[in-house]
């Protein structure tokens, strides 16, 4: 099994931290896992992205070209990459900022409201890349959800438990979503 995954979207939306709690959370549950980040020199606001292949063997190389999961958070990103996702494979894109239903014949788009369920239940726009990573883990099934859940600890340890808990509703919320 190997997963070539593109996370994108405007810088500030969290695209490269959930790229890499993914990464990690493969990583803890025994995979083989590489994180490649890029992003524009303007930072917040600019273009972001990042590769994230995962493996039950060694990976040879940490850069997409061809993609089997995109994650969309907007729609630059989605109009970038999408022509990249394999036939089969499969696009999550965040339809708060993506208005138009994404259709491909070849391809399985899932559309979720990312930001408008991160402002509804949670008042909070930015744990959006979160709710994402819900969908993306009961999507592909790659991912334990207690997995994802380690990461989330790690990474938000020195933000306190209310942090923490608040990232595992939204990876819940996500999940549960589709």
């Amino acid at each position: 099994m190997i997963q070539k995954i593109i996370l994108s979207g405007f810088g500030g939306q969290g695209v490269l931290s959930a790229g890499l709690m993914l990464a990690e959370a493969a990583m803890l549950g025994g995979l083989s896992s590489t994180y490649f980040p890029a992003y524009g020199a303007e930072m917040r606001g600019g273009t972001a992205n990042c590769s994230v292949v995962i493996s039950d063997n060694a990976i040879a190389s940490p850069i997409v070209t061809e993609i089997d999961i995109l994650i969309a958070l907007n729609k630059p990103a989605l109009e970038k990459f999408s022509p990249r996702v394999k036939d089969g494979g499969v696009i999550i894109y965040n339809s708060s900022l993506i208005k138009e239903k994404y259709e491909s014949p070849n391809v399985k788009a899932i559309a979720v409201p990312a930001e408008d369920l991160a402002l509804e239940k949670f008042n909070n726009p930015k744990i959006a890349n979160v709710i994402i990573l819900g969908a993306f883990i009961k999507q592909t099934g790659t991912i334990k959800m207690e997995k994802l859940k380690e990461s989330i600890k790690e990474k938000f340890n020195k933000k306190g438990e209310k942090i923490i808990q608040l990232n595992y509703l939204a990876l819940e919320l996500g999940y549960n979503y589709i």
